[in-house]
């Protein structure tokens, strides 16, 4: 199974929980990844482009792969910090 999932990694669950507040009163996902990830796709917004099922942490994939698809989900917490994660298409 193949999966497109966007992302924004910050160090904390209360940096994490700002972040969606402000996502679900309609900021833009790609403007607060460029603005606050830690992860090197934040200058795509977020993107990771797509990957397959075993790609990632186990902790991300259970997200990516049955979660809701286009619905931000998180704080997830994995050993990189805390994610906000927003799958585009699975397949």
């Amino acid at each position: 199974m193949k999966a497109n999932a966007c992302h924004i990694l910050v160090k904390t669950k209360e940096e994490a929980e700002s972040i969606k507040s402000q996502l679900d009163k309609g900021a833009s996902f790609q403007a607060l990844a460029k603005k606050y990830s830690q992860c090197p796709s934040a200058k795509k917004g977020g993107d990771l482009g797509e990957f397959r099922q075993g790609d990632m942490v186990k902790a991300f994939e259970n997200v990516v792969f049955k979660k809701e698809i286009l619905t931000v989900h998180g704080p997830i917490k994995t050993q990189f910090g805390f994610h906000l994660i927003k799958t585009l298409y699975r397949s």
